[in-house]
C-alpha cells in the first residue's frame, strides 16, 4: 500500500449477491484495498438470504484490505434497498430477510394501496406507490403468512442498518433508505403514523433516522472487524443514493444503472409525488430527493437468456423483427410482479445472436420509456447519460442505449460507486464536506463519452406495440397469482 496523502475511509457495498469494500483515501480518492465476498440468496418460492452471512462476507471482505482497513478513521455501509430484516429480543434475524426482489408481497401491495386512499394517497404521502418491492408490503405479506415471527419480531430494519446497528451497538437508518420503506413520509421526513398503525407495526420498533451529515455512532468493541473502538460510523444509504454520492451527482444529470435490476434516477430539487407508481420518488442522502426508477430484469435476464443459447453476452447480432420482453422474475416497470418473458416474431430463419439482441432490447426500452418521467422540466435531455452498474462496460449495453436512446453515453471509469458513495459519506464525516461535493473533489464521474446516434424509432415502435398487444395476457398472468 502506497502511502496516503490524507485519512483513510471504508465504503461498503452490501448488494443482492455479495458484500464489497473500498478502502479510500479521503483526500483523493485514490482507492489503496478492496475485498468481496459473495453471498447466498435462495432460489425457492422467494428471495430471500440470512443477514448473518452479510456480516460474514463483511468480515471477509474488510479481512482481503490487510492493513489498510485498520487505520480507517470513518466507515459508511451503503446496501440494497427495500429488504425486510426482523429480529429478536437479542438482535438475531427471527427468519431470513426478504429481498427487494422477493415479490411474493404482490397482493399485498395491491391491497395496501387500496385500503388506504389508493395511488395519490400513497404518492402524496410517502412519495411512492408501493409495489411489491417495497418493505412495507413484505410486512403485510409476514403478518399474513407467518404470525408467529411477526410476533416475534422486536426490531424492523434494512440491509444497510443490520450491519450499521452491528458496528454500532444503535438502530439507526438515513432519510435515503427510509424513504423506501413505504412508512415514511416523504413530506414531513418521519414515519408515518397512520400507514403503520394500518399494518400493525410499532414505530418503536423503528431505527432511528439519522440526518445528512450526523454521525450514526462509533464501533463498538464487541465484533470481529479490524475497525478500532471509537471509529467513526456514517449514517450510510440505499444502494441507488450511494451511488449518486459516488458519483457527486448535480441535479438534473441522469443516471442509467444495469445491475441485477436496471435503473433510471437523477438527482431533483422538488419532492416527487407519482401517481402512476413508474417512478418512485426516493430522497437522496445528502437533503434533496431521487426520483427513479427500476426493472428487476436487467443484467442477470440477460445473461440467462445467452446461457440458454450457449453465447457470449456480447455475441450479439442485428434484428429487425425479433421482440423478447425479458420479464424472468417478473417486472416492476411495467408493474407486472407474476409476468413471464414474452417472446414475439420468430422465424425460421432468426439466429442466437438476434434472439439475444432482443433480449438487450427489451430490458433497455423499459428504462428509457421511464426516464422523460425521472426527469423534471429543466432537465437537459440532450445531456449525456452515465451508464454504470455492472453491464457498463459491455459493448452490448452501450450500443443498445445508445441506438434505443440516441442520446450520448459517459461511462465513468471509477468501479464500485455504491462503495465509492459510502466512502465519500464517511470522509465527509471527517472533513466537514457534503459527500457529492467529495466525490466531486475525487473526480469519480471521469470517464469516456459515447457519441448519440440516431435513435432505433423502429425498434421503439415494434417493441411497445408487442407489449400492448401482450398486455391482457400479462395481466391475467399476475391476477392468476
Amino acid at each position: 500500500m502506497s502511502a496516503a496523502e490524507g485519512p483513510l475511509v471504508v465504503g461498503v457495498d452490501t448488494s443482492t449477491q455479495s458484500t464489497k469494500v473500498l478502502v479510500v483515501d479521503a483526500a483523493t480518492g485514490a482507492v489503496v484495498a478492496s475485498g468481496q465476498a459473495p453471498h447466498t440468496v435462495s432460489s425457492g418460492a422467494g428471495r430471500e438470504s440470512d443477514p448473518r452471512q452479510w456480516w460474514d462476507a463483511l468480515r471477509e471482505a474488510l479481512h482481503q484490505c490487510g492493513d489498510a482497513a485498520r487505520e480507517a478513521a470513518a466507515v459508511s455501509i451503503g446496501g440494497q434497498q427495500h429488504g425486510l430484516v426482523t429480529l429478536d429480543e437479542r438482535g438475531e434475524p427471527v427468519r431470513p430477510a426478504l429481498l427487494w426482489n422477493d415479490v411474493r408481497s404482490a397482493p399485498q401491495a395491491h391491497r395496501l394501496t387500496e385500503e388506504l386512499g389508493g395511488a395519490k394517497f400513497w404518492a402524496e404521502r410517502t412519495g411512492s406507490v408501493p409495489a411489491a418491492s417495497f418493505t412495507v408490503t413484505k410486512w403485510a405479506w409476514l403478518a399474513e403468512n407467518e404470525p408467529e415471527a411477526l410476533r416475534a419480531t422486536k426490531a424492523v430494519r434494512l440491509p444497510h442498518d443490520y450491519l450499521t446497528e452491528r458496528l454500532t451497538g444503535e438502530g439507526t437508518t438515513d432519510r435515503g433508505d427510509a424513504s423506501g420503506t413505504g412508512w415514511w413520509a416523504s413530506g414531513t421526513e418521519a414515519y408515518d403514523e397512520e400507514i403503520l398503525a394500518h399494518v400493525g407495526l410499532d414505530p418503536a420498533l423503528l431505527p432511528r433516522v439519522v440526518r445528512p451529515g450526523e454521525v450514526a455512532g462509533t464501533v463498538r468493541d464487541s465484533h470481529d472487524l479490524p475497525f478500532a473502538k471509537g471509529t467513526l460510523v456514517a449514517p450510510g444509504t440505499g444502494d441507488n443514493a450511494a451511488a449518486a454520492l459516488g458519483l457527486g451527482l448535480r441535479p438534473g444529470t441522469p443516471v442509467l444503472s444495469l445491475g441485477t435490476s436496471g435503473t433510471v434516477y437523477a438527482v431533483a430539487k422538488r419532492r416527487p409525488t407519482d401517481p402512476t407508481g413508474t417512478v418512485a420518488g426516493f430522497a437522496d442522502a445528502h437533503g434533496d430527493w431521487l426520483p427513479l426508477a427500476c426493472t428487476l430484469n436487467c443484467t442477470l435476464a440477460v445473461d440467462r437468456v445467452a446461457a440458454l443459447l450457449g453465447r457470449d453476452r456480447e455475441a450479439v447480432e442485428p434484428t429487425a423483427h425479433l421482440t423478447l420482453l425479458p420479464y424472468l422474475d417478473g417486472e416492476r416497470t411495467p408493474n407486472l410482479p407474476n409476468a413471464s418473458g414474452v417472446l414475439h416474431g420468430l422465424r425460421h430463419d432468426t439466429t442466437a445472436g438476434q434472439l439475444l439482441q432482443a433480449a438487450y432490447d427489451g430490458a433497455v426500452h423499459s428504462l428509457l420509456g421511464a426516464l422523460d418521467l425521472v426527469l423534471d422540466e429543466d432537465a437537459d435531455r440532450s445531456a449525456p447519460l452515465l451508464l454504470i452498474g455492472g453491464g457498463a462496460r459491455g459493448t452490448a449495453w452501450q450500443q443498445t442505449v445508445r441506438r434505443l436512446s440516441g442520446r450520448p453515453v459517459q461511462v465513468p471509469e471509477a468501479k464500485e460507486l455504491v462503495a465509492l458513495g459510502a466512502a465519500a459519506q464517511a470522509a465527509g464525516l471527517l472533513t466537514g464536506e457534503d459527500p457529492a461535493a467529495v466525490a466531486r473533489r475525487w473526480n469519480t464521474a471521469r470517464g469516456p463519452v459515447l457519441d448519440a446516434v440516431e435513435r432505433d424509432e423502429a425498434t421503439l415502435t415494434r417493441i411497445a406495440g408487442v407489449l400492448s398487444d401482450a398486455s391482457p395476457l400479462l395481466e391475467r398472468s399476475t391476477n392468476a397469482h
